[in-house]
């Protein structure tokens, strides 16, 4: 089971004017501690958990694209982008984009988005969770038409149309960027990630919940013809040990997800500093998850 870090806190003591110095530390930490994912939200005001909108956010892809300069091996994704924020043929771009300038370690982060005050807040329309569903299957189908370098004509969906899906250059990633689809939806989310998905990320509250929603996914691979053993999984650790630095506790927390084919736990300590949990914590955390499976 390898580790990975979730940045989701920018309230380092030094103001707006040290976030880049700390961001790249946390970078450069990651990797000496052989930190397999790198990820930030996709949020434009902070989550209620971390003390609300009025705590700083940055923009993700303007984050991930700043860390792309300063490593070299992590992965690096969106967890998760939400549909609604950006164009479907402008997020390939981006994404794109992101692969091409770090050498093909974008992972595509996707779902359906639910945070309605920052799209009020903000002005970007937020439609139905019906329609958002809607919505991130035809996104799902642009990226990978835009990323099939044999098709760049038109895309004509229900709520989205193209004249051209043209993508260039074209992504390193062969045969294209990662796709990750977060969210554990029995119904919906994780037959999309049957369907289209690379990679999927849950957040169970036991392995007992996430054990579950694995057997359900294999049901939708099983419907979809679908090999269940090439879709990456992962998922987001929400107990306090990491955050608190406990690292015999949150060992033992894992023991129950061993033997459940998990790839990767993200790691999101509510820190706003989060270099120095790195070398702390995760580093140590890498060497000790790497016998687990």
């Amino acid at each position: 089971m390898r580790v990975g870090v979730h940045i989701n806190r920018f309230d380092d003591s030094g103001g707006g004017s040290a976030l880049g110095t700390e961001l790249a530390a946390a970078g450069e930490a990651a990797e000496a501690a052989g930190v397999g994912w790198l990820s930030v939200m996709d949020h434009y005001f902070q989550m209620e958990f971390n003390g609300g909108a009025q705590e700083p956010m940055l923009e993700a892809y303007t984050t991930l694209g700043f860390l792309a300069a300063r490593t070299s091996t992590v992965r690096l994704g969106v967890l998760v982008t939400g549909v609604t924020y950006r164009r479907p043929g402008l997020l390939a771009k981006i994404a794109t984009t992101l692969d091409v300038l770090s050498g093909g370690r974008a992972t595509l982060g996707i779902g359906a988005a639910w945070y309605d005050r920052e799209h009020l807040g903000l002005g970007v329309p937020f439609p139905p969770l019906a329609e958002r569903f809607e919505r991130l299957e035809e996104t799902l189908r642009i990226c990978l038409q835009m990323w099939d370098p044999q098709n760049n004509g038109p895309f004509e969906g229900r709520h989205y149309r193209l004249a051209e899906t043209l993508c260039v250059p074209a992504p390193v990633s062969r045969p294209h960027p990662e796709i990750m689809i977060g969210g554990g939806g029995e119904k919906k989310t994780l037959r999309l990630v049957a369907r289209y998905a690379d990679a999927c990320n849950l957040i169970p509250a036991s392995p007992e919940e996430l054990r579950h929603k694995l057997d359900v996914l294999r049901g939708h691979c099983e419907a979809e013809e679908r090999d269940y053993d090439t879709i990456r999984r992962t998922f987001v650790y929400t107990g306090e040990h990491a955050t608190a630095g406990d690292l015999d506790a949150f060992l033992r927390d894992m023991e129950g997800y061993a033997g459940l084919g998990i790839d990767t736990v993200v790691l999101a300590p509510r820190l706003g500093a989060a270099s120095g949990w790195i070398e702390r914590f995760a580093a140590p955390a890498v060497e000790r998850l790497a016998g687990l499976g």
